[in-house]
């Protein structure tokens, strides 16, 4: 039987992330071979990551961020089972490692970072690796990015929370103020022209029955139900919504007031139960 020697074991526990023990017992199993004994914790990682297919991963850390020049970036989700987990240092490293994969390589889909090389292994294999190390359920839950002449980013307190917002041009301080605010108000869209058409339509519907049960006239309902959508395009639109730090301004407004002619032009939001 070949010889382990605490040097083999920190090796081996620096390259997967796994205990102490389980490293040892992986060399003790491999017979000292490292190779083996790597794909061995895989396995191991498989195996728990089988059991826990069917838990809820509603925990997680949520990070963004943006490219050197700031014309590309990203917001993503690692999700796991606990909030213990989610809080770990070397959890939330392992979500700034995904991250700044995506930033390097531009990655445009989950799917393409699942697929991604992460120290000589893809990111879906050493998910399930470190599955196998915390014993919880990972996946990665949200994931979007944006491409635009600038990007601004925005992460919340704790982790749970980010947004990214594309501008027309390089503004730092407005740019984070409107990620500021896609964080705090949860628009649903940048302006009305990017609200679904079902959304519209049921929005309608509901202006109309609430103008019907207040005794309102029947010929007055399409007239009323449209001022609603109104309202509700300006509670519930980026561009549109009070300014959250100036409610005399629409986000518009104030960036227009910052330079003429700055907007926003794309959004995107990533939560965990927010």
């Amino acid at each position: 039987m070949a010889k382990i020697t605490a040097a083999d074991v920190n090796k081996l526990r620096k390259q997967t992330g796994a205990g102490m023990m389980d490293c040892k017992n992986a060399l003790v199993e491999a017979d000292g071979d490292f190779e083996v004994a790597v794909d061995n914790l895989r396995k191991k990682g498989q195996k728990v990551a089988a059991k826990r297919a069917d838990r809820e991963a509603a925990e997680g850390c949520v990070l963004a961020g943006a490219t050197d020049n700031n014309g590309f970036g990203a917001v993503l989700s690692l999700n796991c089972e606990t909030d213990f987990v989610a809080k770990n240092e070397s959890f939330v490293a392992l979500t700034q490692s995904l991250l700044d994969l995506t930033l390097a390589n531009k990655l445009e889909s989950k799917e393409a970072l699942m697929a991604a090389d992460l120290n000589g292994m893809t990111v879906a294999e050493k998910l399930i690796e470190q599955t196998g190390v915390i014993g919880e359920k990972l996946e990665v839950g949200g994931f979007e990015v944006i491409e635009a002449p600038y990007v601004a980013t925005y992460i919340h307190a704790g982790n749970k929370l980010a947004t990214i917002v594309g501008m027309n041009e390089e503004a730092e301080e407005a740019g984070k103020n409107v990620a500021m605010q896609a964080a705090a108000m949860n628009p649903i869209a940048l302006n009305k022209d990017g609200v679904s058409q079902e959304a519209i339509d049921r929005e309608l519907e509901v202006g109309k029955d609430l103008a019907r049960q207040e005794g309102k006239p029947e010929e007055m309902l399409d007239k009323i139900a449209a001022g609603r959508l109104n309202k509700f395009f300006k509670e519930n639109t980026l561009l549109e919504q009070d300014y959250i730090k100036d409610g005399k301004l629409s986000v518009s407004k104030y960036l227009d007031s910052v330079k003429k002619g700055l907007t926003a032009i794309g959004f995107k939001r990533v939560g965990l139960g927010v």
